[in-house]
């Protein structure tokens, strides 16, 4: 299996299942297809139907295949943890229904964090114990996906939540062990937060078992940061741009993938504002032809 492309609903805007501005679920489908991947993330829970036969009938005629999910919810809050745990198990059944091997955890956007998104110098820190039943919570719904779901977990760092910043997301690694926990590096997010992600990645390549792939505008990321934007402010801004476009360097994160022999699915995740007047399928598609022209399949 060589490196494939795929993409996921939070390019079309859809962030939360519920959310009255998401997009029809059959027109991602059909527009991802015609964007030219090949296949698609679940996006939250609840988004797509949870009903095997209507979801799998959906994708078999767009000729797309299931990638994984995402468990975006707040690991870092001991009060939604009946929350994480609900769309943790949901997510696992909805992916092993459909043959998808991904279960990627992020924690979710923190008001103790938003602040200082892109400075790790000045975000808050958890105190000892509260970083113990941090790891230890995520370290629960690892283990459920990989011992009970035979699926391959992994960690995502994002942008204003607790697990932000290489330090902290390089810690976790150290303490939660690696058969049932490794890396979703998503590029636009490790850059965002002010590191490099090629220098990440070849410190730990042979831990990352799936990549989500951004862009990000350099211009827009030192405005945010200095002007301490919020996250979806930001995305509204046009942090992440098109592939190609910002301060990645897809061609050197592609050779990085090559040397290891790594095989298995890249996903486009463009995160945008669905209120404002923009084209995903044509993002979709440009960010599709741009990962082509440089040898991805």
């Amino acid at each position: 299996m060589a490196m494939k492309i795929g993409n996921a609903p939070c390019s079309w805007g859809v962030e939360f299942a519920n959310d009255p501005r998401n997009p029809p679920w059959r027109q991602v489908l059909r527009e991802c297809a015609a964007a030219g991947y090949a296949g698609i993330e679940l996006g939250p829970v609840g988004y797509m139907p949870e009903d095997p036969a209507i979801l799998g009938d959906a994708l078999a005629e767009e000729g797309l295949e299931l990638i994984g999910g995402v468990v975006f919810r707040a690991f870092h809050d001991p009060d939604q943890w009946d929350d994480v745990m609900d769309g943790a198990q949901r997510t696992c059944r909805a992916l092993v229904a459909h043959g998808a091997r991904h279960l990627v955890l992020i924690d979710s956007i923190s008001t103790r964090r938003a602040p200082t998104a892109g400075r790790p110098d000045e975000a808050e820190e958890m105190a000892p114990a509260e970083w113990a039943a941090f790891r230890d919570r995520i370290a629960t719904v690892a283990r459920m996906g990989t011992e009970e779901y035979g699926l391959t977990v992994s960690v995502h760092a994002h942008a204003a939540g607790f697990m932000d910043f290489e330090p902290e997301l390089e810690r976790l690694l150290d303490e939660v062990d690696e058969s049932i926990l490794k890396i979703c590096l998503d590029t636009g997010h490790h850059s965002y937060a002010g590191f490099d992600p090629v220098a990440f990645m070849k410190r730990h390549v042979d831990r990352i078992s799936y990549m989500h792939f951004k862009d990000i505008d350099p211009e827009v990321k030192a405005r945010v940061v200095a002007e301490r934007t919020g996250f979806y402010d930001a995305c509204g801004q046009g942090i992440f741009c098109n592939l190609g476009q910002g301060d990645v360097d897809f061609p050197a994160v592609r050779q990085v993938l090559l040397d290891a022999g790594f095989e298995g699915w890249c996903t486009v995740e463009q995160d945008c504002d669905p209120t404002l007047d923009v084209s995903p399928i044509d993002d979709a598609r440009a960010n599709c032809e741009y990962l082509k022209s440089i040898g991805f399949e």
